[in-house]
């Protein structure tokens, strides 16, 4: 129910898909999601994010939001970053080829504030 009605609130622009993502991060079903979700991506991301500031030095390192839709298989579309850096670019490449855990509902949107410490 929840996450029929944070898709019919949403809209189908950037800023509308993180609100979306980010209010069902907060019930009991998403956070146990996010959890499962980092267990399988956790190192994968932290390695992925590094190839892509080696491979883009001198690399632009400012945060950025990462927002995806995953479907009932644990596939990703509608990969978007912003800003959208090579670095950001980069990671949303690798992102897109994950399988991440199945959602609890598809379709699923998720997003990633990532930082970049210096």
């Amino acid at each position: 129910m929840l996450l029929a009605l944070a898709f019919a609130l949403a809209g189908d622009g950037f800023d509308d898909r993180v609100s979306a993502a980010k209010a069902l991060e907060e019930g009991a079903t998403g956070k146990a999601w996010q959890a499962a979700l980092w267990d399988r991506i956790g190192d994968p991301a932290t390695d992925a994010l590094k190839g892509c500031i080696a491979s883009n030095e001198p690399a632009d390192r400012r945060a950025f939001t990462l927002v995806a839709v995953v479907d009932a298989t644990g596939h990703s579309s509608r990969v978007e970053v912003r800003p959208a850096t090579p670095v950001a670019s980069c990671f949303a490449g690798q992102f897109a080829a994950w399988v991440l855990p199945a959602p609890p509902k598809a379709p699923y949107p998720v997003e990633i504030d990532v930082t970049i410490e210096r």
